[in-house]
Formats: C-alpha cells, structure tokens, sequence
C-alpha cells in the first residue's frame, strides 16, 4: 500500500506528435520535480530515435554511409536489441528496418499520404524496396553496444518507441521513489502499485471506432503494461481496400487480414508495442499460434460481415480467471 501521507499528483504534456499523461501517489517529503523530469525521459527518447527530426540518432544512422559503426547510448540499444529478437523470432513480420517501406507508402516524415500529389506505389516499386532491404540488414554488436548501417538500412521505431517511452516514464518515476501510478503515451499504458483506496490501475481496452460495437473490456494494470495496434490509426483508401499504416514487411504491402485491431499487455510496454504490431501483421490463426507457444496475452478484433469478432489467446483467457 502506499505510504501514509501519499498526495495524488497528475502530469501530463506532449511528445512524439502526441499526448502523455502521468497518475501518481506522491510519498510525503518527496522533494523532486517531478513533471520536468518526466518530459526530459521522452525528450531524450526523441532526440535519439525520432524520425522527423533531422539530428536525432535514427536520422543519422539511416543517412550514414555503409561500413560505418554508430555507438549507442542505453536506450537505443535496448529498443534495437528487442526490435531485431522480435524480428527474428517472427520470420520477418515484424521489422525495425522497414523504414523504406514506410516511406514508400506515404507513412514516413515526408511524401505523406494525405498530401496532394500523393500516388500509392506500384508492384515494381514495392519489390524493388523489398529487394534492397533483403541487401541492407543492420547488424548489432552487442558486446560493444554499436550498430553497423551496412549502406541503406532505414530504421524506423514507430512501433515501438512509444511503447518504449511508456516504460521509461516508469523507471523515472521509480527511480524518484514513486512506486504507485499509472502512465501513458499516446494511449498505450503501464501501471505498477495502486490508485488511491487500494484499487488496483484498472483501463478500458481501446476500440475500434469505426468498426461498430465490439466486445468491452477492462484489465488492471498491477505491473503490467498494454499496446494496441490497430489499421484504424493511420490509413488511405487504395482502390477498394483501405490501405493501412501496418505493413507486412514480407510482401512490402499493407495488411489484408481483416485484423482490426490487436491489443496486448506485456510486462513492458515496448514488448507489448512490438508485439501487438508483429501479430497484427500475423493475423489470428498465425498470431495466435505464435502467442500461445510463448504464453503472451493478445487480443484481436477481426472485421467481418456482422462487425467485429474478437479472438484471444491462452493466456489473456487466463487473465480474465
């Protein structure tokens, strides 16, 4: 339980193009701002891995010449290192390198989607993307923490930086001395302890807003983290397909599973933002297949005639016992 004395304190700001939020109980006398150095957390996330600024770490690395090794500071490292194990142990439907592709079909920090000369790439284009990024894989020395850019490798952490940073606002408030809260990035949460009465952090599962009613559901957060990928967030209308920022890095193309969204909770949250992308780019039968044979808790919602159909695995069947 909380210490006695314990205020409850709020923070909130912005960072990656979207919103963050902190809850907290404050043990008495802790003498700390604790708002600022929240901000400075997800600024240094930022200046290391954005890809719409120009000076941060990723931008360099992925304008660096081939040959070159790039040293890397803790945080990079730990979201490469976990970006490349998710990507093998995927076969590829999941890749922190695909940032050519990202570009290709307008999701990237320029040539966008919803500008007006916009025009969604053709099947030469895509192969030829697939071709160069089979020839460009960045190669991690993990002794020596540095990262090789064999020439043209375009690292991208959209999905999982975020995650990332949700981890990080935690191990700042920790390392405060604060162990009850319950923090966000841009939706995707992390909560440890529990709220003022004892209840333990308790979250909405997040929707899908424009495909009707589906399944509700609620989760306590008590040292766990949770992610949602969804083809909602960011997409175009390709012909007669909705053209969707989740792209399978094995065909070079937008998701067509009919997977509306993929929600997974995960001791951290960089795990389960990586993870819900990965299975999102699955779809259910070898999604689910992949989760259960490493106990992760996933869930889906599947587009059909009738709506949404939810599908879970094992283990997010066991957190609702």
């Amino acid at each position: 339980m909380p210490a006695a004395g314990s205020t409850l304190h709020q923070a909130a700001g912005r960072s990656m193009g979207t919103s963050w939020s902190a809850r907290m109980l404050v043990p008495p006398h802790l003498d700390a701002d604790i708002d600022a150095a929240l901000q400075r957390e997800l600024n240094e996330i930022v200046a290391q891995m954005s890809h719409w600024e120009e000076a941060s770490l990723l931008s360099r690395y992925n304008r660096a010449p081939g040959g070159s090794w790039h040293a890397l500071p803790p945080q990079f490292f730990d979201v490469i290192d976990f970006a490349l194990q998710v990507h093998e142990d995927t076969a590829g439907a999941y890749d922190p390198a695909a940032g050519a592709l990202v570009n290709l079909w307008g999701f990237g920090s320029s040539a966008r989607h919803d500008q007006a000369d916009f025009r969604a790439p053709g099947a030469h284009e895509v192969a030829a993307r697939l071709a160069r990024r089979a020839q460009a894989t960045p190669q991690l020395d993990r002794a020596g923490r540095r990262l090789l850019q064999p020439g043209g490798a375009i690292l991208d952490f959209s999905s999982i930086a975020k995650g990332y940073g949700v981890d990080r606002l935690g191990i700042c408030l920790e390392r405060l001395g604060v162990r009850h809260y319950l923090v966000e990035v841009g939706g995707e949460l992390r909560g440890a302890g529990v709220k003022p009465g004892g209840e333990p952090w308790w979250v909405e599962i997040e929707g899908v807003p424009d495909g009707g009613a589906g399944p509700e559901a609620v989760i306590a957060l008590h040292g766990l983290a949770i992610a949602t990928s969804g083809d909602y967030r960011s997409y175009f209308d390709h012909g007669t397909q909705r053209a969707s920022h989740t792209l399978d890095p094995r065909t070079g193309h937008p998701i067509a599973n009919g997977v509306a969204s993929c929600t997974v909770v995960a001791g951290t949250c960089m795990a389960a933002d990586a993870l819900s992308t990965a299975l999102t780019v699955m779809g259910t039968q070898a999604g689910l297949a992949f989760a259960d044979a490493r106990g992760i808790a996933a869930r889906y919602l599947v587009r059909n005639a009738g709506g949404l159909q939810e599908h879970l695995s094992t283990a997010w069947r066991e957190l609702l016992q």
